[in-house]
């Protein structure tokens, strides 16, 4: 077996015979002594008008077997007589938390306030339809947590947190396609995620563990400044070390923490809007061709940052051949986020364009931990009144957003609910409003084209991550000021995103054995 790298034409790499004449070549043999090549990474280079495909590649001569990858292998014990584990919360951390008990011997005893994912799916279906949210059934809530219905991707640069390959093996193990192991920037895909996502469970009850829905946790059982459990709001009681992985929009359970003065702090995060082009626009401009991405290339993707006054100013989780979908997760508030489906297949294209922002920027003096996250929910009020006490998001034309004025009309939208015309300027704060038109400018004086009236931005994205930190000891994961808690993921402000999430989860596991 030769493992070797090719730079080739998006044609070839989808050409097998093409494939083993390349590779032939470059290891020095004829194209009959390849018997197969497997690709193993994949990625596209589209920083000239020429597309390549870089390529990792195994070729196999004539003779040589090549062992598929057996994501089996491994075999979960049974863990129903063993000492328990709460994990508050069934999104990635908690999830992934929970499988990593159960692999060191422990019983996860998991905790999710909304509905099991299949349900939920349901009750997204009926937000969409009615435009009245679900309390705990939601794009936040639910079993998978705020990444099993926005997207799935899972692309993350925090490597240093753990093994990135044995989080997506994972996926692989419980149904996921093995082509997430090759590509540069690996998806799932919110159509094929919750079957996943219905696998791990699963497993996690196969193995003794237990799992419980429409279970919101109201408090931590504690004794003598140890944290021994966990009781639900229906008075419940689950007994254990906890790991909290609730994700960043439990606000609920900053407040009863805050009411208990256990620590917390406000941390930085961004905000902005979802901004929605036409895919075959994004197609045009990242392919550098006329007729867009044609026959052998995906939906292109696109990565904006600069520093504005101060601050970055990015494109967050872009979602090509997507929705915009409504991320809210309670009444009299109006939040946007962006999915999309394993195929990529929609004609729009969205991304979050945000803008960082930090605790002190608008609020000089702070004397409580709660004052930012109550800022940014006064925001999203904001956004629901503008958007006339509905889902129907705030929207604008890009060109119009610049010009401050609000736009006479839209054009089409993957956003279900419909649109409220309404300038953004007039009550999106300025410190995010006067950086997104300086930072639009950037981008098109980057790539020509993308600051186009073809464009909607749609408010407010705010749920980026989470305005508050459930602080902890770094060297164990435990709280700072009480044993026994584990604060975990993107709502303890440790991960962003649903692979570094999974990670942190699995290192709070660990500790929570060994410290318990």
């Amino acid at each position: 077996m030769h493992t070797i790298r090719l730079r080739v034409t998006p044609k070839q790499a989808a050409d097998e015979v093409t494939l083993k004449a390349i590779s032939a070549r470059q290891i020095g043999l004829s194209a009959a002594q390849i018997d197969r090549v497997v690709i193993r990474k994949k990625a596209i280079d589209a920083r000239q008008k020429e597309i390549f495909m870089e390529l990792t590649v195994e070729a196999y001569e004539e003779g040589e077997s090549c062992t598929p990858d057996d994501f089996s292998d491994f075999v979960y014990p049974d863990v129903s007589h063993a000492s328990s584990v709460v994990v508050v919360g069934a999104g990635p951390a908690g999830l992934f938390a929970a499988l990593r008990l159960i692999e060191l011997g422990r019983k996860p005893i998991v905790l999710e306030r909304g509905a099991d994912v299949l349900s939920r799916r349901k009750d997204i279906a009926q937000i969409e339809k009615s435009g009245i949210i679900i309390p705990e059934s939601n794009y936040g809530f639910g079993e998978g947590g705020a990444g099993a219905f926005s997207d799935g991707k899972l692309y993350t640069r925090s490597t240093k947190r753990g093994d990135v390959r044995r989080v997506l093996r994972t996926f692989c193990r419980h149904g996921a396609s093995d082509s997430i192991l090759m590509d540069a920037h690996p998806h799932i895909g919110t159509d094929r995620l919750p079957i996943v996502i219905k696998a791990m469970r699963r497993q996690i009850i196969a193995s003794g563990g237990e799992v419980h829905f429409h279970t919101r946790m109201s408090h931590l059982i504690m004794s003598r400044g140890k944290v021994c459990g966990a009781i639900s709001a229906d008075g419940k009681e689950f007994i254990g070390p906890v790991i909290l992985a609730t994700g960043h929009s439990a606000r609920d359970v900053y407040r009863y923490l805050h009411s208990e003065q256990i620590a917390l702090e406000s941390k930085g995060i961004a905000m902005g809007v979802r901004l929605e082009h036409p895919q075959m626009l994004i197609d045009r401009i990242r392919y550098h061709n006329s007729i867009g991405r044609g026959a052998y290339l995906p939906a292109a993707e696109y990565t904006y940052v600069t520093q504005v006054e101060g601050r970055g100013v990015y494109s967050f989780c872009m979602c090509p051949g997507g929705f915009v979908v409504p991320a809210s997760t309670g009444w009299g508030e109006m939040v946007v986020n962006g999915m999309s489906p394993a195929n990529r297949g929609s004609q729009w294209a969205n991304s979050g364009m945000v803008v960082e922002i930090h605790p002190e920027d608008v609020i000089p003096h702070p004397d409580s931990p709660m004052q930012f996250l109550e800022w940014v929910e006064q925001v999203e009020r904001d956004s629901y009144q503008a958007a006339d006490k509905s889902l129907r998001a705030p929207a604008q034309r890009m060109t119009d957003f610049l010009r401050n004025k609000c736009s006479a009309d839209f054009p089409s939208t993957s956003y279900r609910l419909g649109l409220t015309p309404s300038n953004l300027n007039e009550w999106m704060p300025r410190c995010i409003t006067s950086r997104l038109v300086q930072a639009f400018k950037q981008f098109d004086q980057k790539t020509r084209g993308f600051l186009t009236s073809e464009a909607l931005m749609l408010a407010v994205e705010s749920r980026t991550s989470s305005p508050v930190r459930i602080p902890r000891r770094s060297e164990d994961c435990r709280h700072i000021q009480i044993e026994g808690l584990f604060p975990a993921g993107e709502g303890a402000g440790y991960a962003g995103g649903i692979v570094s999430a999974a990670l942190d989860g699995i290192r709070c596991a660990e500790f929570a054995c060994t410290g318990a």
